[in-house]
């Protein structure tokens, strides 16, 4: 992979965060939309990931009583999420040889 595509990967993965603050917390609560989930779609029954995005999102503004209600799986998940977000920049950072990172394993 070229740097400037790392460069770009590095810097989409620092600005995510903060576009997704930007946005309001009910960006992804749009009422009547498209139904995507297959077990809601075609069977009606609610799966355990049902409302995770608008969960993820309500918690991510701090939100965390629409984000229980959304799904209270949201905590774990957004704790994992931030874990892999970490080592993906970590790993970005690195393969650009930042000197900040560079002594990290």
């Amino acid at each position: 992979m070229s740097k400037n595509v790392q460069k770009l990967r590095l810097l989409a993965l620092l600005l995510t965060p903060f576009i997704l603050w930007i946005l309001p917390a009910n960006f992804l609560d749009g009422e009547g939309g498209i139904i995507l989930c297959p077990s809601r779609r075609f069977l009606n029954i609610e799966c355990l990931g049902c409302g995770m995005t608008r969960a993820i999102m309500h918690l991510h503004h701090f939100d965390f009583k629409n984000a229980a209600f959304y799904n209270k799986g949201s905590f774990l998940t957004y704790i994992v999420l931030i874990y892999v977000w970490g080592l993906w920049t970590k790993k970005a950072a690195t393969s650009l040889s930042f000197y900040l990172f560079k002594n990290a394993k």
